[in-house]
């Protein structure tokens, strides 16, 4: 964070700009400093080297602020306002400040698209840029009363994103089976057998904690007792132990998560204080994000909001292996995932806390154009691939290619790839319906294309329908592209469009043409493609405005 150092600096930087009439954007310069005091350890105005604009500028900026890529120029300028500032007071040499000067211009045409490439995002800004730039305003202080849930306009109060569920049946068979839960009962049945009681406070005894440990070989009794407690496993009263009434595991499930993630378990729950307090941080993000996160990427998240300070010494893989065993996460491979129970048990904790949390619709039920729109709508991979095949089942083959090109005539080039996308998994008993839109220009090379890989009868493709088909899918990579540009651009160089068609992709009257080729120039590995990518961009709009 910034120390005296930098509000000495910025003091004098004010002084010096006075005494030569110069507009200084100080605020602009405060936040190089601090970042140069904060991740690349500048202790003084003396310590800025060449290197140390070179990754502010490239690396810093784009993992950690939220700025559009324009913004850009104004981080350049208050660089080289600091560069010159430096030489002035003779905290560099020339030769410093050459270096300097020379590495800012070479960053300059480089920051735009640093800021503007999410694969350099840090784990924070990835979350607050797909949360929207009103998500950074500060929290308003809540009202004597109030739920500390209610929404404010912070990252945990955006609108929470529709979720699929399991089967009521199939989450209430999986509690039986969380570790956790089963240590929960069987420490139970164990204190009842014995006579045991616990403190007058409801609590262990730490006799038996200490035997319980070593006879029924369970981790943390302690936290198992209290976890019993608080979800009616076992009943209290006069300073006896009972047993409860059987009640419906997924209430009890439901009260479990509540207390994991909200009951102050004081690191019994991940072995690490801090990291138990933030548990419903973590949960609420995995929750948001429907996708496995790499451990990279929560070793990063933990250090972005102060939680891995240099005197802790967290054993992360212990750490996980316990959230396992509770439960809420599961680990595919480097990275985690929230539990099918998990999700249960969070969305009804929101609920309870009076947010809006919506179950994702059914989609097998559903007609062509509300799968497709449900599909765009971010439905996570794994998601997405059973709505398709429960969609598909319900329907011959004929029947659900007829419904899909039907609801994508004339519909963006997005939504007709998804139909295309669905329809290319069909067999040749779907000819009928895919024979049926050879006269519509939008869906005919894709219909030619369909009937030619399953060998039937079909037309040639003319060349520009070739190219329009080419546009028409790269057009339909166009979000994912957005949102992974690196991985575009690698299965671009394995299997994209070779040179010669790019150079001619402008010729097509398609609406996302300029956008295709624009992130062919940004995207492509060989610079020379890349170079006549934007060539095509550039005679694309021209014919455009012309």
């Amino acid at each position: 964070m910034s120390i005296e150092w930098v509000n000495r600096a910025i003091d004098d930087l004010r002084a010096w700009g006075r005494a030569n009439d110069l507009h200084v954007d100080v605020d602009e310069i405060r936040l190089l400093c601090d970042y140069a005091s904060d991740y690349l350890g500048v202790g003084h105005l003396g310590d800025f080297t060449a290197d140390t604009f070179e990754e502010l500028l490239l690396d810093i900026y784009p993992r950690k602020v939220i700025a559009p890529p324009e913004s850009a120029s104004e981080t350049i300028a208050a660089a080289r306002t600091l560069v010159d500032f430096l030489l002035s007071t003779e905290e560099i040499g020339g030769k410093m400040a050459v270096r300097m000067r020379a590495t800012i211009d070479r960053a300059e045409p480089e920051m735009p698209v640093a800021l503007a490439d999410t694969t350099r995002f840090g784990m924070a800004k990835s979350l607050f840029s797909a949360m929207g730039a009103d998500a950074l305003e500060g929290d308003p202080p809540v009202p004597v009363g109030e739920s500390a849930h209610e929404p404010c306009g912070c990252p945990g109060c955006t609108p929470l994103p529709p979720v699929r569920l399991a089967p009521r049946e199939v989450l209430a068979e999986a509690v039986l089976r969380v570790p956790l839960m089963t240590d929960a009962r069987r420490l139970v049945q164990w204190m009842l057998a014995g006579g045991r009681t616990p403190t007058v406070r409801g609590r262990l005894r730490a006799r038996d904690a200490a035997e319980a440990a070593t006879q029924l070989a369970v981790p943390d009794p302690a936290l198992l007792w209290e976890l019993a407690v608080r979800t009616g496993l076992v009943a209290l009263e006069g300073g006896a132990a009972f047993d409860a009434e059987e009640r419906d595991p997924l209430q009890v499930w439901a009260e479990a998560v509540e207390f994991l993630v909200e009951g102050g378990t004081g690191g019994a729950v991940t072995g690490w204080e801090v990291f138990d307090g933030e548990l419903y941080g973590l949960c609420d993000m995995l929750y948001r994000l429907q996708a496995p996160l790499s451990i990279d990427l929560v070793t990063e998240y933990l250090e972005e909001i102060g939680l891995l300070a240099e005197e802790e010494d967290l054993d992360l893989d212990e750490a996980v292996r316990r959230l396992v065993r509770c439960g809420l996460v599961e680990r595919r491979d480097d990275a985690l995932a929230l539990t099918s129970l998990a999700v249960w048990g969070l969305r009804e904790l929101f609920l309870r806390l009076g947010l809006d949390a919506p179950e994702a619709a059914d989609l097998a039920g559903a007609d062509a154009a509300t799968l497709i729109e449900g599909l765009l709508s971010g439905v996570p991979l794994e998601a997405a691939e059973a709505d398709i095949e429960n969609w598909l089942s319900r329907r011959a083959p004929v029947a659900a290619a007829s419904e899909l090109l039907g609801a994508v005539s004339g519909a963006p080039a997005v939504a007709r790839g998804v139909a295309v996308t669905i329809v290319d998994r069909l067999g040749p008993e779907a000819e009928e319906a895919v024979r049926a839109v050879l006269g519509e220009a939008e869906l005919r090379p894709h219909a030619i294309h369909w009937l030619s890989a399953r060998g039937l009868a079909a037309p040639s493709l003319t060349e520009d329908e070739v190219l329009w088909m080419s546009v028409d899918m790269l057009a339909l990579a166009l979000p994912a592209a957005g949102e992974d540009p690196e991985a575009f651009g690698e299965n671009m160089a394995a299997s994209g469009p070779p040179a010669h068609m790019i150079e001619e992709m402008w010729r097509v009257d398609h609406p996302d043409v300029v956008e295709v080729l624009e992130l062919l120039g940004r995207s492509l590995p060989d610079q020379s493609v890349a170079k006549a990518a934007r060539k095509a961009a550039f005679k694309a709009r021209s014919r455009a405005i012309g």
